[in-house]
């Protein structure tokens, strides 16, 4: 702290936001005063203050010592003069009334030392013109928290027109020291960073849900399932309220002729006095209360261009990396955690394609003729130079030649040590085509001699289904048991080459994993499925039997009664059945999933390649034959293994007592 000369906190209001900004201050060591308009608002603030913090004690993350010491920085005062009398910074966090934070300002400026850095809570109301109310310009900032403050990671720091680089740099520091994920916003632009991209990306789909294009239900479960964002873009809205939008949005449409896109949908709803979830309905409906949640169908976003609908939060994205106005880590660390997204804006980009959200843009621009949907400089630019992201191996990231491959029904994509071959018919549950095996074939011999991929995972594309089976229209007509028979058998040989493969395979399921979904995650060494996920062996349902190794395979992991059951009942059963009785390795959470199948796969990736390799065989091929000839299988596997360089080095590093590093010699 006193590294920044900074050691006393003023904060102007304690509502929401001011009353959590005190706390986190008082937290990092700072003493604080809090200000408002009378003593009663601030013992409620207080009151939820030592809340908060009781909160932080029942997870164990402070003990009642820490809090009375915590409580102990925190004073009050009815008086804005003499709270910033002998402030460091002061943190203005009124109600967003231009006029009333420059009389706040005005005040501040008369009263505070002349070093005091005066910083402002707005999300939206320009820095510059706040900074005019003052005779220092230049030590006027914006320290934009997120609500609530002591959960939420991100701060965004503003730059005002003349406000000073070292002012800046002390207020960026500042946030640190509170423990926050600061980012840099070089240019006072409305909305800012993240703000700026969300009304894009809620402009477009206003105006498409308003025209019919797609219902709200569909756009919500397009982007909560299939995107993974942690509410649908409308769900958000009526939880953080359609009168915050409404304002928030009038306010930077006056000040950015960009962002004037008039959302008819929210107007009307405001107009009718339904704000959301505070007022029982808004999008939706809330006959619970305010904490009951949307019903939002899982399946009735699959239609949904999910380009579509993120193509204008590109578009916003690329002019504030063009302009200079943040930097590209910045800008997808501020939708990350300030949004919530699993996935940065300009990582979404990437997947998507710059030249498919080019046309995305180009289309909506055509249909709605908003200057907000005309394709960036940059994204064309991006597209004439072949950088069209994970599919060219560049885009906004770069990520190697051949990095990711895209066929018509499955994606491969490379990231050393590692390999993932995605199934990619989200649309219809995964569901497995002959077009879809051969794929797979091509990409294991593609990876079969690669000695940068030690661990390959197949996983499904969206968020219902690792594979919901074959594709079942294939199963309609009189067609020849001849046809059948071929047909079946080159299943066969491809799910058996998942099981040849000479290394490790990893089968990461989220959702449903059923016939031959399931008998291809069989083919793999080790499955992991997240809490929600559903597998079985369905197809005696359709007067049909497991074709892919279902009768063979199952019986391995679960025995020959439970193999039965599964096949010959054909129940679905939960994760957590599966994993009691071997049929997965492991069960994870949701929100963990994508962590915990990579840190598996990179410990097994730190392994010796060829010994996992005949570890491997032995195992899978050994148990298939009698008792003696596995062992003799065995035997030959370990002489050749304790040849290999690997085994040198890790009897080296053992009798060294150090971590080995196997390089597959």
């Amino acid at each position: 702290m006193s590294q920044l000369g900074i050691r006393k906190v003023a904060v102007i209001g304690s509502g929401t936001m001011g009353h959590g900004i005190a706390e986190v201050s008082a937290m990092a060591g700072y003493d604080v005063v809090m200000v408002d308009v009378s003593q009663e608002i601030l013992n409620k603030a207080l009151e939820r203050i030592r809340w908060s913090l009781g909160k932080f004690v029942e997870r164990g993350r402070l003990s009642k010592d820490d809090v009375e010491r915590i409580m102990g920085r925190i004073r009050t005062s009815l008086s804005i003069a003499e709270a910033v009398r002998d402030a460091d910074i002061m943190i203005e966090a009124v109600p967003e009334d231009i006029n009333l934070k420059k009389k706040v300002f005005a005040e501040a400026d008369a009263n505070a030392p002349p070093h005091a850095i005066l910083a402002t809570n707005t999300s939206s109301l320009p820095i510059t013109e706040i900074a005019e109310a003052t005779r220092r310009p230049d030590k006027v900032v914006g320290i934009h928290f997120f609500n609530p403050p002591p959960l939420m990671p991100l701060v965004e720091v503003i730059k005002g027109a003349k406000t000073s680089d070292e002012t800046a740099k002390k207020a960026y520091e500042f946030a640190k020291s509170l423990g926050k994920e600061p980012i840099m916003v070089n240019r006072d632009v409305p909305g800012f960073i993240v703000n700026r991209i969300l009304i894009a990306l809620n402009s477009g789909v206003c105006l498409m849900a308003a025209d019919g294009t797609y219902s709200v239900v569909e756009i919500d479960s397009a982007t909560k399932y299939r995107a993974g964002l942690p509410m649908g873009i409308f769900e958000l809205q009526d939880f953080t309220g359609i009168d915050v939008g409404y304002m928030v949005g009038l306010a930077v449409a006056l000040r950015d002729p960009l962002l004037r896109v008039p959302c008819p949908l929210i107007e009307d709803l405001y107009k009718k006095g339904w704000l959301g979830q505070k007022s029982g309905r808004g999008f939706y409906e809330y006959k619970e209360g305010t904490y009951s949640r949307a019903n939002i169908p899982r399946e009735a976003g699959e239609k949904v261009d999910l380009v579509k609908v993120f193509a204008p939060a590109v578009n916003m994205a690329a002019w504030l990396l063009r302009e200079g106005i943040a930097t590209r880590d910045d800008i997808d660390k501020g939708v990350k955690l300030g949004l919530g997204w699993p996935k940065g804006v300009f990582e979404y980009a990437d997947e998507f394609g710059i030249d498919n959200i080019v046309k995305a843009l180009n289309e909506l621009h055509a249909k709605y003729n908003y200057d907000l949907f005309k394709p960036d400089p940059l994204l064309e630019q991006m597209v004439k130079e072949g950088r069209l992201g994970q599919k060219s191996g560049r885009g906004f990231y770069e990520y190697g030649p051949g990095a990711t491959v895209e066929f018509k029904e499955i994606i491969l994509k490379k990231e050393p040590p590692l390999a993932w071959i995605i199934l990619n018919r989200p649309m219809r549950l995964n569901t497995l085509t002959m077009t879809m095996m051969e794929e797979i074939s091509k990409a294991l011999d593609m990876l079969w001699d690669d000695k940068d991929v030690r661990v390959v995972i197949f996983r499904g594309a969206g968020d219902r289904a690792f594979s919901a089976g074959a594709d079942v229209t294939a199963f309609a007509g009189p067609l020849h048991t001849y046809y059948f028979y071929i047909s079946n058998r080159k299943f066969q040989e491809v799910v058996s080459k998942i099981e040849r493969f000479p290394k490790p395979t990893i089968a990461a399921i989220d959702g449903y994993a059923l016939g031959g979904g399931l008998e291809l995650a069989l083919a793999c060494d080790f499955r992991i499925a997240t809490d929600r996920s559903e597998l079985g062996q369905p197809e005696i349902n359709l007067g049909i039997i497991p074709g892919a190794g279902g009768t063979q395979r199952l019986i391995r992991y679960v025995g020959l009664g439970r193999a039965k059951e599964l096949i010959m009942l054909g129940d679905r059963i939960k994760a957590e059945e599966a994993y009691r009785i071997g049929l997965v390795n492991r069960v994870v959470p949701k929100e963990k999933f994508e962590e915990e199948v990579r840190s598996f796969a990179m410990k097994l990736a730190q392994g010796p390649p060829i010994a996992l390799t005949y570890a491997k065989y032995a195992i899978n091929f050994g148990t298939q034959v009698p008792t003696d000839i596995g062992l003799m299988l065995e035997a030959a596997f370990f002489s050749m293994a304790t040849t290999t360089k690997d085994a040198q080095e890790g009897v080296l590093a053992f009798l060294n007592r150090r971590k080995p590093e196997f390089k597959g010699e």
